[in-house]
């Protein structure tokens, strides 16, 4: 019986890929062979010897401690896309609340006497004219991250008559295709902030992130911008955009992190992180992440892991050796030999690497005896061995 702790509330869609035949799941859960969790913060936490590997139910890892479980051979995996349309549907939400006053008009009207009917009506209509807007066609919006949620919102915004400039120096090939090539690309982030009229987020919290928009970058910007955040809180200094939002530089700011900062700074919209707070969000990505774990614990694949290449091996013999191990010369070498010694033949082998980490599957048509194993395991720069 395989055992997954939980450590948050997962949605029962994910849960159910999971056959109780094979999986013992839940928050009390000891020893577990895996984790599924949605923003609980493990960095304080004590990481179980049995642990395998790590499911983030969501895209961002922030609350894992990726750095600690790659050196302990542990995968994490995430869902990436799976959220995608929650986060875009309330990206165009937050352009339509900024461009159109929708927030301070509401305040306005539910500040009105609603028990006088005629001073009300003679109230909206003396008042609707210090919160007219702007409508989006011909609007120029910056997206910066072109990974699913950002070339979904970049596509989007071409529909409504936009035009849409991206930045992404790690845009893949596989990316690119999916983007509609009436995306204008950026060379720059300073290139691309003092084309466009708004700008969203859609990057990962890194320390080439943090502070993305600060008071330096706030100055390329087009006077009455608007800044959307609904990536990670930390990539744009709250601070800088008050005192941007104070001299007029920007209009508005929508974000999905509220802060002390933010709170007394007008023109600010801040929602408690409702991105992807949505019943299909939660059930794409739980499902998403349980099929990886599934997939990685019975087969020894890996897809989409934050800090493992993607690795995938039709298993068509006896038993699959999972080796994950530093990526360094002759270790192939080195697991062969072992296994040779023991007189194991080979079927087929797997190697991939990423960064420090490199990761082995090996396919037999013996059963693999714990010598072999141990002789693996004894490897210098190997992690973990284990056998499907």
């Amino acid at each position: 019986m395989h055992k997954i702790q939980t450590l948050n509330n997962i949605s029962p869609a994910g849960l159910e890929k999971l056959p109780k035949t094979l999986y013992d799941f839940g928050p009390d859960v000891e020893n577990p062979e895996a984790i599924i969790l949605r923003s609980f913060k493990m960095h304080d936490m004590a990481i179980p010897k049995s642990l395998l590997a790590v499911g983030r139910a969501g895209a961002g890892v922030n609350n894992i401690p990726v750095g600690k479980l790659t050196e302990m051979g542990i995968p994490v995996f995430n869902a990436p896309g799976a959220n995608a349309n929650a986060v875009k549907e309330l990206v165009l939400a937050g352009l339509l609340l900024a461009f159109r006053n929708i927030t301070p008009a509401w305040d306005y009207v539910r500040g009105l006497d609603s028990r006088d009917a005629a001073g009300m009506s003679k109230a909206v209509e003396e008042g609707k004219k210090r919160f007219a807007g702007y409508e989006l066609p011909g609007r120029t919006i910056g997206v910066i991250g072109l990974g699913a949620i950002g070339r979904s919102v970049a596509n989007v915004c071409l529909t409504l008559g936009m035009n849409v400039v991206g930045y992404d120096p790690s845009l893949t090939v596989e990316g690119a295709w999916k983007l509609s090539s009436e995306v204008e690309r950026a060379n720059s982030l300073e290139v691309l902030l003092s084309k466009v009229d708004v700008v969203t987020f859609h990057v990962p919290l890194i320390e080439a992130t943090r502070n993305m928009i600060n008071d330096e970058r706030l100055a390329m910007m087009r006077p009455g911008s608007v800044i959307l955040n609904f990536a990670r809180d930390g990539i744009v200094d709250d601070g800088a955009v008050c005192r941007a939002i104070e001299t007029g530089r920007i209009q508005s700011y929508v974000c999905d992190f509220p802060s002390p900062e933010l709170a007394g700074c007008d023109k600010v919209i801040a929602l408690p992180h409702l991105g992807a707070s949505t019943t299909e969000a939660e059930d794409n990505c739980a499902i998403m992440v349980a099929n990886q774990l599934r997939d990685f614990i019975e087969n020894g694949n890996i897809t989409n892991s934050v800090n493992f290449p993607d690795v995938k091996m039709v298993k068509e013999a006896v038993n699959r050796l999972v080796v994950t191990h530093a990526n360094i010369p002759n270790m192939l070498g080195q697991i062969s030999t072992a296994l040779a010694d023991n007189e194991i033949n080979i079927r087929d082998m797997i190697n991939q690497s990423h960064d420090d980490i490199a990761y082995t599957l090996v396919d037999t048509d013996n059963v693999i005896p714990d010598d072999a194993m141990k002789a693996v395991s004894n490897i210098e720069g190997v992690k973990k061995v284990r056998v499907v």
